[in-house]
């Protein structure tokens, strides 16, 4: 190789290298936060508008809770009051979060809320959510989406293939799969644990 043709190499390398780091520390935390704050409403139909309320069918939003991993809010019947622009009350409420590991976790309820700017969700009566691994069943679930711990409460039955945990309330992390189980009162948690046998 010759002087010249060194030279060239080393100025295209560098150059690669200023783009790189431009790049990195420039246009991706742009693209990433626009991505990360674009919220859709993919589907509504709206049947009823008033001064006070509007409902909507088929509701659904698209979105992401973290910067990688996306989720879907649905709800077959839903309504937004002009006092409170930002929640959307909804009826047969289903919440799919798509986990950075793969895993798919599914929350649904019979009512619940959802709020458009913080992306949080409250499910109220016959919660239930699953991994496919662990099964939640409850009356109230929290999702703050600036927490990665779920409260769930009211009634609380959580069983995957290790036994099953009976308690007023428990805190779970999907990421961890940390549970923080508490009673109201000074009751017990009942807890049944299987015993693998090897």
């Amino acid at each position: 190789m010759t002087r010249k043709n060194r030279k060239i190499t080393q100025i295209t390398l560098i150059a690669f290298g200023f783009s790189l780091i431009i790049i990195t520390y420039f246009f991706y935390p742009i693209i990433t936060e626009k991505k990360y704050e674009n919220v859709s409403i993919k589907e509504k139909k709206n049947i009823q508008e008033d001064d006070e309320i509007s409902v909507f069918e088929n509701m659904e939003y698209e979105g992401f809770y973290t910067p990688t991993s996306p989720f879907t809010v649905k709800a077959k019947h839903a309504y937004i009051l002009d006092e409170d622009p930002e929640i959307v009350h909804m009826l047969e409420m289903h919440v799919t979060l798509y986990a950075s590991d793969g895993r798919e976790i599914i929350i649904t309820s019979k009512k619940g809320r959802y709020n458009k700017t913080t992306y949080d969700c409250y499910f109220e009566e016959n919660v239930k959510a699953t991994d496919t691994e662990t099964v939640i069943l409850s009356e109230n679930f929290d999702l703050l989406a600036a927490n990665e711990t779920a409260s769930v409460y009211n009634d609380v039955v959580l069983t995957n293939e290790k036994g099953s945990i009976q308690a007023d309330k428990v805190d779970y992390n999907f990421d961890t799969r940390y549970y923080k189980i508490s009673m109201y009162n000074n009751n017990k948690v009942k807890v049944k644990l299987i015993k693998w046998i090897t």
